[in-house]
């Protein structure tokens, strides 16, 4: 009885439509999840279960205690899986406690994008007045220095506020595993993550579109950068500041981070467009740019991804001959890319691919 009753309905709804432009999100019929096709990554094998489970359990007792988000997004949690996600990253971590801290700085990361950066996720972000609460969630990682009385006040205010909060004791806890120099590097890298927010939110506000170039720079800034920063102190060693300031090295690290970046934008690309038609990614820029459609424009930005990722991969294997540290450290790149990969395509609760195929 129920299907003539539906069939009427969407008879019915086919004959009219709301004012204003098409629904780009419904037309791209969102499709199943699994690898992007055409797309250049690297295969690895499936997270150890049971690293995958402390860890959550550890970050879950941490967040609770901390009281960080409220119980209804509990849901969010479970389904972003976060320690699948730092297994998959750091496959040569054996220290739970170290695969803990890059837990809690990815959780961490997240709660700040989410409730001070993204407005379609309803939890209170608002483009305007970002770079005031930005300022904040940098000085929850580099401290503040006054007088006694100010910087009581601001040791209550950066545990008044869940986001701060999580980056404050996020952080800490990092130092615990790493060295003064691979903190203050992350602490550096944060920085330039809250400088890539901000020129989001500036074009956002006045409906900039950039060329591709320039979007690609400020992708350069809001970036997975602080989690591949990470990879030596994780994997237990360091590379010394004076290696890891080379040119070569900044080189082959931008690149990873640029292209897990852009596989970000194509896996988010039908969960972005959905909650928000204007929101940028690269293939939205690039249809902008060049006036064509979004398939056009989706498997343009593949491209991209795929040179700037056999760049990444040309230049870090001639590094790599180098230096046995130097290797080790490519490879934790490299690790990170790929397991990066494996998780944004099989986390169906995530994300799901455009029908272009």
């Amino acid at each position: 009885m129920s299907e003539p009753a539906e069939n009427a309905m969407s008879t019915t709804a086919s004959t009219w439509a709301l004012p204003g432009p098409p629904n780009l999100a419904r037309s791209l019929q969102s499709r199943r999840g699994g690898a992007i096709p055409g797309l250049h990554y690297r295969q690895v094998g499936p997270a150890d279960p049971e690293k995958v489970t402390e860890v959550d359990r550890r970050l879950e007792e941490w967040a609770r205690r901390l009281d960080l988000f409220p119980p209804a997004w509990s849901g969010d949690f479970s389904g972003f899986q976060f320690g699948r996600a730092v297994v998959l990253q750091h496959p040569a971590g054996a220290d739970l406690d170290r695969l803990t801290a890059a837990g809690k700085l990815l959780l961490a990361e997240n709660i700040v994008d989410s409730c001070y950066c993204e407005e379609d996720e309803g939890r209170g972000a608002t483009r305007s007045g970002l770079g005031g609460r930005l300022i904040m969630a940098q000085s929850a990682l580099d401290p503040f220095h006054a007088t006694p009385e100010f910087q009581e006040e601001w040791a209550h205010g950066m545990q008044a506020d869940g986001p701060l909060r999580s980056y404050h004791w996020a952080l800490k806890d990092y130092a615990a595993v790493a060295t003064p120099s691979q903190t203050d590097r992350l602490v550096h890298d944060l920085a330039r993550l809250h400088m890539g927010y901000l020129a989001e939110a500036a074009w956002s506000e006045t409906r900039y579109v950039p060329r591709v170039w320039e979007y690609l720079v400020m992708r350069q800034f809001n970036n997975f950068r602080p989690c591949l920063s990470i990879v030596d102190a994780i994997d237990g060693y360091e590379l010394p500041e004076a290696l890891y300031a080379r040119p070569e090295i900044q080189r082959i690290t931008a690149l990873a981070c640029n292209a897990t970046t852009i596989v970000n934008d194509l896996y988010s690309f039908t969960k972005e467009l959905a909650s928000d038609p204007t929101h940028l990614n690269l293939p939205q820029v690039v249809a902008a740019n060049e006036r064509c459609g979004l398939k056009a424009a989706y498997l343009k930005a593949v491209e991209i991804h795929n040179q700037i990722m056999a760049a990444f991969e040309e230049e870090s294997a001639v590094l790599a001959a180098t230096s046995p540290l130097v290797e080790r450290y490519a490879r934790g790149l490299d690790d990170w890319v790929a397991g990066n990969h494996e998780w944004h395509a099989t986390n169906t609760h995530r994300y799901h691919l455009p029908n272009y195929w």
